[in-house]
């Protein structure tokens, strides 16, 4: 039996929810580590997670059509260059396929210069046909899009950079 990329997101979905703080999983070919904190053993040849803060660092290694995606980098915190332009960095609350829109026909909650109120969907997060609102925590103005609509997407990632109302310009 051959793991689906539903399967995967499903490992991933239940790992997050468990109190394990490392899973190696090896069916075949295909090698699954998740570690959460950036704790990765001796010896199982996965790659450490380059920020601790990351909760889910995933390594896998097949010749399957989830492999062949890159994983997309955490980007858990602002750089210096963020932070020193004001920006609040809105983030991925679960592990997923990333959408703009609610639907391929409807247009993106938002887009680069949208203004949002606190509290406003501007993206969504896909598990298992299961849907999580991304949503921000401060009122302001979309600076950078920074994750294409269908995209995997890892949890703390940052998907947006928003100027808050007290230094829109």
């Amino acid at each position: 039996m051959e793991l689906t990329d539903d399967d995967v997101l499903e490992i991933l979905k239940l790992f997050e929810q468990s109190k394990f703080e490392f899973l190696h999983l090896q069916q075949g070919e295909r090698k699954i580590t998740v570690s959460k904190g950036g704790y990765v053993p001796l010896g199982t040849g996965a790659v450490p997670a380059s920020a601790p803060a990351a909760p889910a660092a995933v390594a896998a290694s097949a010749p399957s059509p989830a492999a062949s995606k890159p994983v997309p980098k955490s980007v858990t915190k602002p750089d210096i260059a963020v932070a020193d332009r004001g920006l609040v960095p809105i983030t991925a609350p679960v592990v997923g396929k990333f959408y703009a829109s609610a639907s391929p026909s409807d247009p993106p909650y938002v887009e680069q210069g949208s203004k949002v109120a606190a509290g406003a969907t501007v993206g969504l997060i896909e598990v298992m046909k299961v849907f999580t609102s991304v949503k921000t925590e401060v009122a302001g103005a979309i600076e950078q899009i920074l994750v294409p609509s269908g995209e995997y997407v890892e949890f703390g990632q940052t998907l947006f950079l928003l100027r808050p109302d007290n230094e829109a310009a």
